[in-house]
C-alpha cells in the first residue's frame, strides 16, 4: 500500500511538472501577442548629478550607473533607462536602453557620444536577458530591481524605488 501512495504521488508531480513547464514557459517567450512597443524618445544627455550607482552581484573592475531623470515606464510595460558603465581608466559607455520584463527581453536603442547626441543601434531587436559578462548589468537591473518575474514596475515612480533597493531573495518579499 505504501508504494502505491509513493507511486500515486510521484505520477502526480511529474504530470504536474509536465503540464506546468509549457504554461509557465509562455511566460517568457511572449506574454501578449498582440503587444506593439510605444513610439521611443531619446532623453536628455545623462548628467552626474542624475546618476545612480548599482551593483552587478559579480566583481567587476567597472562601476555601474542607471541615469534617474532617464528612467520611464511606458504604456506599453517596457522599463526605459540611460546605462552609464565607466572603467578605472577612465572610458564611459553611455547606452539607452529597455527591458520588458514580461518576456525577459532587453534592448539597445542607441549609443550616447560625448557631445550628448544619441547614434540609433544597427541591431536593435529585443533579445533575450542572458546572464554573461556583457550583458550582466542588464541581467542585474532586470532581476534584482525592474522585474518581479514577469512584472514589471507600474510606473515611473515605482521603477525609481526599486532601483534604489535591491530585491534580496533570501528575505521575505525579496526585499532587504
Amino acid at each position: 500500500m505504501k508504494s502505491n501512495r509513493y507511486s500515486f504521488v510521484r505520477g502526480g508531480l511529474m504530470a504536474l511538472a509536465c503540464f506546468s513547464v509549457p504554461a509557465l514557459g509562455g511566460l517568457l517567450v511572449d506574454a501578449d501577442p498582440d503587444w506593439k512597443e510605444a513610439a521611443v524618445e531619446m532623453p536628455a544627455a545623462p548628467q552626474d548629478a542624475g546618476l545612480r550607482a548599482f551593483e552587478i552581484g559579480t566583481p567587476s573592475p567597472n562601476a555601474f550607473f542607471v541615469d534617474e531623470n532617464s528612467v520611464s515606464v511606458g504604456e506599453d510595460g517596457v522599463v526605459r533607462y540611460t546605462l552609464v558603465v565607466r572603467t578605472p581608466g577612465g572610458a564611459e559607455n553611455v547606452t539607452f536602453e529597455g527591458i520588458r520584463c514580461a518576456t525577459g527581453e532587453r534592448r539597445i536603442y542607441a549609443s550616447g557620444r560625448k557631445d550628448g547626441t544619441w547614434v540609433p543601434m544597427k541591431n536593435s531587436d529585443w533579445q533575450p536577458i542572458s546572464d554573461n559578462t556583457y550583458n550582466r548589468p542588464r541581467a542585474a537591473l532586470a532581476y534584482d530591481h525592474f522585474c518581479d518575474g514577469p512584472a514589471g514596475p507600474r510606473d515611473r515612480k515605482h521603477a525609481l524605488r526599486l532601483l534604489q533597493q535591491r530585491r534580496d531573495l533570501t528575505h521575505p518579499f525579496g526585499v532587504r
